[in-house]
C-alpha cells in the first residue's frame, strides 16, 4: 500500500468525495449525537463503543485525500483526544468500555493520520498499546464481535512492526491468531449454504463478520510465506464459496443482517460492502491477484454507490438487487426491521451511518499500489494523481485522466525529477476481450501474451513526458442468475431496469432526512434473449458525457436500451418484487416494448436479475 495521501482524487472521483464531504460524512458530528461532541471518545458521556471509530476511519483519510481544512480540523480533535486518553499502563480510549474491538478500528484510523501526516506520537502511542494488549489478552481474551474480527487487531500490528520490527509485535500477533475464529476452517469447511432462519442471530453467519474474516487469508501468507500460493487459493475459494451460495448481481454476497441466499430481494448491508471492499484491498496487497481487484471494482462502481443517494446525504441499511419499493414495510429479511431499506440518517441501526464512510476514500488508496522492482501497478481504475519517490530517489508525478468505468479509455502520463526504469503493471480485467496498449503513440503487442494474475507488465526506461495509454473495450455481456434469470453487464458495471422514483420524505426526520422511494413506471418486465443472437445484437449501448453527480439517475453517461416483455403475473410478495419467474412464457400476441437500462449504482428502484421469458419455441 502507499501511504494516505500520495493518489489524489480527480475528475469525477474527486466530485465524488466532495459530495461526501458536503454530504453525511462531512456533517455527521453536527447531526448525529452518536458521533457529536458528547462521544465518549472525545471526552462526553456519550456513545463509547464503535461508531466514534468507525466514523473516524473515513473521515481522517477523507479530510486528507481532499486537503480540506474543516474536515482536518473535525479529524484532528478525535485524534487529540485518542491519544491523551492513553493511561500510564498504555490502554487507551473511554474507561467505561474495555472491549478490544472499537479500539481496533481506531488504530487503522490513527495509522491512517500517521501516513498522511508523520506525526511521530503514533509509532509510540500503538507501542505502549500493544505491550498493554499483550500483557492483558491472556487473562482478557478476545470476546464476543472482537472474535470474529481479530484480524483488524493483527493488521495493526503487522503495520507496527513494518515501523519498528519490535519482535514482541510478532508474539502479540501469534495470541492475537490463536483467540481469533480460525476463517480458514471456516470456509474450509462451510455450513452455512442456505439462507439462514428468520430470527436466527449466529456471528457466525453475520454478513459483516464474514466481509471482515475475508482479509485473514492475506495475514495468513505474512506469517507463513513459504506457502504463499496456498493462501491465495484459500482466498480465492472462499469468496468463491461465498459467491455460490449467495452472491449476488452486484458483485456482492446477500446479508440481511446474516447470509441470505441468492434471491435478488434479498438484502445485503452497507457495512458489509465497505468491508469487503476493505478486505479485497488487503488481499490484493498481499497476493497482487487482478480477480480480486475485478471484484473491487464491482462492489466500488455498482454495490457502493446504489445503497447511498447520488447527493451522499442519506444512505440504506439494506440493498436488494431487485428493489422496487424502498418503504417502511416487513420484509423478507434475516433479522432486520421494517425501515431496512429506506434512505436516511440512521435507518434500523446506526453501525452503517458510523461505517459507510470508509469506501471511497479507501479505494482511492487502493487505486495504485507498490510492486517488487520499485514498480507502481494500477489496481483499480480511475481519474487521479499519483505522487511518489522511487527508491533511487526519482520522483515520480502519474496523472491518470479518464471516466472510466462509464468509458473505455484510460490516459496516464508521468512526470519524472529524472529518467528511471521501473515496471509499470496495468490491470486487465477479466471480462475485456482485446486490450490494447499504446506508449507515445506506439502500440505494443499484448495480443496473446498472457497477464500475470491479470496483470501485463511495462518494463521500460520512463521518461518525464511519457504517455501510456489502455483501451478496454467493453461488450455487453449476459449474467446467468439463479431461476434462469439474467444480469446485464457492460465492463465493470452492471445494468439494471430504470424505474421512475417518487421521494417522499417523513415528517420530522433528522438532518438531510429519511426518505420512501416508490416506483412512477412499471417494473415487471422480463427480457427474450433467442439463442440465435448476440447480446450486440439485443442491446444498443448509448453514452454521453459524464455529468455531475456522477451516479445521479437522470442523466446517465451510459445506458443500454433494449426490449422487456411485461410480465403482469409478477408482482410484489411481501413488499419486494415477487420471485423471480423461473418459466415465463411468451403469449401468442405478446408484443416486446423498449425499455431502458441504466448503471446499477444510479438506480435506487431496479430490477437487475431479470426473468428469462422464453417463446413456445425456446420451450
Amino acid at each position: 500500500m502507499l501511504p494516505t495521501g500520495a493518489i489524489r482524487p480527480a475528475g469525477w472521483l474527486y466530485e465524488q468525495l466532495q459530495l461526501q464531504a458536503q454530504g453525511l460524512t462531512g456533517h455527521l458530528d453536527e447531526i448525529w449525537p452518536d458521533v457529536g461532541p458528547n462521544s465518549e471518545w472525545l471526552g462526553g458521556t456519550g456513545e463509547g463503543w464503535e461508531r466514534g471509530p468507525y466514523y473516524c476511519d473515513g473521515l481522517i483519510p477523507l479530510a486528507y485525500l481532499l486537503q480540506d481544512e474543516r474536515l482536518i480540523k473535525k479529524a484532528q480533535q478525535w485524534v487529540e483526544h485518542a491519544l491523551n486518553s492513553q493511561g500510564e499502563d498504555g490502554q487507551f480510549g473511554p474507561r467505561s468500555n474495555q472491549d478490544w474491538w472499537p479500539r481496533m478500528v481506531m488504530l487503522k484510523a490513527l495509522i491512517q493520520y500517521y501516513e498522511a501526516t508523520q506525526d511521530p506520537r503514533i509509532p509510540d502511542f500503538m507501542t505502549r498499546y500493544f505491550r498493554y494488549q499483550l500483557a492483558h489478552l491472556t487473562q482478557q481474551p478476545l470476546r464476543d464481535w472482537a472474535i470474529q474480527r481479530g484480524y483488524d487487531n493483527v493488521l495493526c500490528v503487522y503495520w507496527l512492526y513494518a515501523q519498528t520490527h519490535e519482535p514482541f509485535l510478532l508474539e502479540l500477533v501469534a495470541l492475537l491468531e490463536k483467540q481469533t475464529l480460525s476463517w480458514a476452517d471456516y470456509f474450509e469447511n462451510f455450513a452455512y449454504k442456505e439462507r439462514q432462519p428468520t430470527g436466527d442471530n449466529n456471528r457466525l453467519t453475520h454478513v459483516v463478520n464474514v466481509a471482515m474474516g475475508l482479509k485473514a487469508f492475506a495475514f495468513h501468507a505474512m506469517r507463513d510465506r513459504n506457502n504463499r500460493h496456498q493462501h491465495l487459493q484459500a482466498a480465492k475459494e472462499a469468496i468463491a464459496t461465498l459467491m455460490r451460495y449467495h452472491g449476488q448481481v452486484q458483485g456482492a454476497f446477500s446479508g440481511d443482517e446474516h447470509l441470505a441466499g441468492t434471491d435478488p430481494t434479498q438484502g445485503v448491508e452497507l457495512c458489509a460492502i465497505v468491508e469487503f471492499m476493505f478486505s479485497l484491498e488487503q488481499l490484493i496487497c498481499m497476493f497482487g491477484a487482478g480477480q480480486f481487484a475485478d471484484q473491487l471494482e464491482s462492489l466500488a462502481y455498482n454495490a457502493l454507490p446504489t445503497t447511498i443517494t447520488a447527493d451522499m446525504r442519506a444512505h440504506q441499511y439494506d440493498q436488494q438487487p431487485n428493489q422496487v419499493t424502498c418503504t417502511i414495510a416487513k420484509r423478507n429479511w434475516t433479522l432486520n426491521g421494517d425501515d431496512s431499506n429506506i434512505f436516511g440518517l440512521a435507518p434500523h441501526f446506526g453501525c452503517c451511518t458510523a461505517n459507510m464512510h470508509q469506501g471511497w476514500p479507501k479505494l482511492v488508496q487502493s487505486l495504485w499500489m507498490g510492486t517488487d522492482g520499485d514498480g507502481l501497478a494500477a489496481i483499480a481504475y480511475a481519474p487521479c494523481t499519483l505522487q511518489t519517490r522511487l527508491a533511487n530517489g526519482t520522483e515520480v508525478t502519474l496523472e491518470e485522466t479518464t471516466s472510466y468505468p462509464f468509458e473505455e479509455t484510460v490516459r496516464f502520463s508521468l512526470q519524472l525529477s529524472q529518467s528511471a526504469t521501473f515496471p509499470m503493471r496495468l490491470r486487465i480485467p477479466g471480462w475485456c476481450k482485446n486490450a490494447s496498449v499504446t506508449i507515445n503513440g506506439q502500440q505494443i503487442g499484448i495480443v496473446g501474451q498472457e497477464a500475470e494474475q491479470g496483470f501485463i507488465s511495462l518494463q521500460r526506461t520512463w521518461q518525464s513526458g511519457d504517455r501510456v495509454e489502455l483501451h478496454l473495450p467493453m461488450e455487453v455481456r449476459e449474467i446467468p442468475r439463479p431461476r434462469d434469470a439474467i444480469g446485464v453487464a457492460l465492463g465493470p458495471l452492471v445494468f439494471a431496469l430504470r424505474i421512475g422514483e417518487e421521494w417522499t420524505r417523513l415528517p420530522d426526520t433528522p438532518g438531510f432526512g429519511d426518505w420512501e422511494v416508490r416506483p412512477m413506471t412499471t417494473w415487471n418486465y422480463g427480457l427474450s434473449t433467442p439463442t440465435d443472437q448476440s447480446p450486440a445484437d439485443l442491446y444498443r449501448v448509448e453514452r454521453g458525457p459524464l455529468t455531475m453527480p456522477p451516479f445521479g439517475h437522470e442523466q446517465t453517461a451510459v445506458r443500454i436500451r433494449t426490449s422487456g416483455y411485461k410480465l403482469p403475473e409478477w408482482s410484489l410478495v411481501q413488499n419486494s418484487a415477487g420471485p423471480v419467474p423461473s418459466d415465463a412464457r411468451l403469449p401468442a400476441d405478446s408484443t416486446p416494448e423498449a425499455i431502458m437500462l441504466i448503471p446499477y449504482g444510479c438506480a435506487r428502484l431496479r430490477i437487475a436479475e431479470f426473468p428469462h421469458v422464453k417463446s413456445t419455441a425456446q420451450a
